[in-house]
């Protein structure tokens, strides 16, 4: 029977668009997406799952592979050799393999073969408990709660800074508060649709929610969107405004820490900063000639700001041009991080290069370069002088495609630690309240739980998909992780740990 398959451009387009966000290349699957009228089309994403295009391409590789297996004779060959996906669309190299495969059946001789008394033997199972593994702890899956609801990758995460709410933010255009006060494994979970106006009416806007952060006291959850919009949430899942000034995907939003103003960036190459009680914007800066990427404050009022323009601006509210601007990185700059105190500023770019700047002087204090692959993100230690941890040195953890994780101290412009566990590029990093530990995710879906001081692993949990995005709780007893297949996972209870 002869089965024919039929498949739209549309199609196509859109598994390549969600491919590209799966595998974390943001800025590319927006333009693609662009190009290829992804939003034009009447493809539902959120019932559409995870790593979709691979499956299918897994499957016709496995097709192909059937197709040499199977001899003239209709009689299925173990192929001694798997093919490559590059080689499974070579006529020539299928027609060679199907050839080979042929050749070496008509040499088989019969050999005797071992009977098992009909009985199946079964390889022994590891024990679900926990493991140690290179002098750390495997957490099992059975130790683990996952939060599942979610339709579509979930790119982010983030605890409630005063209760044990973590909100996430998915591909499936919602954003989900999880109550995870009880401990419970299936805990109460507060849907946060992102809608649009269409037709006079409010329908689902079927576009990412691209990032997500809590005010200061825990009261309010502001999230934006690739829809252009963002927005702030109660805590009970009220949607409270609706800002509405980007033209375009918003890639990063922040409170400042005095929870009045709301500061993002987004593709439209501008930043702006909302009155959070008015909804308004109260100042938009447009000094970027490329998408902006990421912002983080340095004040209640000033901030900095960075794009794939591979510019660094500092601003400040009520001012019409950048206070300080930064100029060094040779690629674009993916992530900004200004250190406890708000003196020195991170940055770091897919040049593969961390750098470090100060706003006493117009070159880079330091320019790190150790990592071999770009470097997706940056986090500042909550150690060090005008910290909760006064006692310890301020250190900083960059995470890069280059599948490791380093330490530095920024002082000295040293690598103090290079953690190397992983296996795929790392997403996230995430230091513990008391900075005594940092935790990353990886796409090889591994959390893993490292100490600061002697960089050493001391905990390990391999979830179901491949991490985005890891976040602490504020007493540092538990971790949450989201990931690509629509699960949020929180594996770690940091009571376990020997302090």
């Amino acid at each position: 029977m002869t089965v024919s398959m039929s498949f739209s451009s549309d199609e196509v387009n859109f598994l390549v668009y969600r491919y590209l966000q799966e595998s974390g290349f943001q800025h590319s699957a927006y333009t693609f997406g662009i190009e290829s009228h992804i939003s034009q089309s009447n493809i539902n994403g959120a019932l559409v799952p995870p790593a979709a295009l691979l499956s299918i391409i897994q499957k016709g590789l496995q097709y192909t592979e059937a197709e040499i297996s199977i001899g003239e004779d209709g009689a299925e060959q173990r192929l001694v050799e798997s093919l490559s996906l590059i080689d499974a669309v070579m006529p020539d190299v299928v027609a060679s393999r199907q050839n080979q495969q042929n050749q070496q059946k008509q040499q088989i001789v019969k050999t005797e073969i071992q009977e098992t008394n009909g009985e199946e033997v079964v390889a022994p199972n590891p024990a679900a408990e926990s493991m140690e593994v290179d002098g750390s702890i495997e957490i099992p899956p059975s130790k683990a709660t996952v939060l599942r609801g979610h339709e579509s990758e979930v790119f982010i995460c983030a605890w409630n800074p005063t209760t044990d709410l973590l909100a996430s933010g998915s591909g499936d255009s919602t954003a989900r508060i999880w109550d995870m006060s009880d401990n419970s494994t299936s805990p109460n979970q507060l849907v946060l649709r992102h809608c649009i106006q269409k037709g006079g009416t409010e329908v689902p806007s079927n576009k990412d929610v691209t990032s997500l952060d809590w005010n200061c006291d825990g009261t309010l959850l502001a999230t934006g969107s690739y829809d252009g919009y963002a927005r702030i949430w109660t805590t009970d899942g009220r949607l409270a405004s609706t800002l509405g000034q980007h033209k375009g995907p918003i890639f990063a939003l922040k409170w400042n820490k005095r929870g009045n103003y709301i500061l993002s960036a987004g593709v439209d190459k501008t930043t702006i900063i909302w009155d959070a009680a008015s909804g308004q914007c109260t100042q938009q800066f447009s000094f970027h000639s490329a998408p902006a990427l990421d912002v983080d404050w340095q004040t209640n009022t000033s901030f900095a700001s960075c794009s794939t323009d591979q510019c660094i601006h500092v601003c400040k509210l009520s001012v019409d041009k950048p206070i300080k601007s930064f100029q060094g990185h040779t690629n674009e700059v993916n992530a900004i991080k200004w250190d406890p105190q708000g003196n020195l500023l991170a940055s770091c770019s897919d040049d593969m290069t961390l750098k470090i700047w100060s706003m006493k002087q117009d070159t880079c204090v330091h320019d790190l370069q150790a990592h071999s692959k770009e470097i997706y993100t940056i986090k500042w230690s909550p150690t060090g002088t005008g910290t909760p941890n006064p006692n310890m040195a301020l250190i900083l953890a960059s995470a890069s495609f280059d599948s490791t994780v380093r330490l530095w101290d920024v002082e000295r412009g040293a690598c103090i630690h290079t953690l190397t566990k992983h296996t795929e590029p790392v997403y996230s990093v995430a230091f513990s309240p008391d900075g005594k530990f940092l935790a990353s995710g990886s796409f090889d879906k591994c959390v893993h739980i490292w100490s600061t001081q002697s960089g050493q692993l001391v905990h390990s949990y391999k979830g179901t998909g491949g991490i985005f995005e890891v976040c602490w709780n504020s007493r540092g007893d538990k971790v949450g992780a989201s990931a690509s297949d629509g699960s949020v996972s929180i594996p770690v209870v940091m009571t376990e740990l020997v302090r």
